[in-house]
C-alpha cells in the first residue's frame, strides 16, 4: 500500500477530487494548511503599509491506495492540480506497512 500526500492550491481541490473519483479512489482526507516553498510568499500593500505574507494558503490531501493504483493516483492529482505557475504544490509517496478498519477489523487492502 502507498500513502500519497499532495499539497495543492485550494481552488484546485474540486478538480483534484473529481480526478481521484475517476481513477477509483473511494476516500480522501483533506486538511487546510499554510506554507511556502520556492515561492517564498509575497508582499502586499494594506492601508499604505507594505507587509510580507510568508505563509500561503494550501490544501493537503492524503490518500492510501493499493500499490497497483498509486501511479494512476499520482498522475490524476498532478494533472488536475497543475496550473503551470509557481506554487502548484508537491506530491509525496510513502509506503504503508498496515492499515486497519476499526469498525470491522479488516486489514490492509480490505481496510482501504
Amino acid at each position: 500500500m502507498k500513502k500519497i500526500e499532495a499539497i495543492i492550491k485550494p481552488f484546485k481541490l474540486d478538480e483534484v477530487k473529481d480526478a481521484l473519483h475517476e481513477v477509483g479512489v473511494s476516500g480522501i482526507t483533506v486538511t487546510e494548511a499554510k506554507g511556502f516553498g520556492r515561492q517564498k510568499g509575497h508582499t502586499e500593500l494594506y492601508r499604505g503599509a507594505e507587509y510580507v505574507v510568508d505563509f500561503l494558503p494550501k490544501v493537503k490531501l492524503e490518500v492510501v491506495v493499493p500499490d497497483a493504483q498509486a501511479d494512476a493516483v499520482v498522475e490524476a492529482i498532478a494533472g488536475a492540480a497543475k496550473t503551470g505557475r509557481i506554487g502548484d504544490g508537491k506530491i509525496f509517496v510513502s509506503d504503508i506497512q498496515t492499515a486497519l478498519r476499526i469498525r470491522t477489523g479488516e486489514q490492509d487492502d480490505a481496510a482501504i
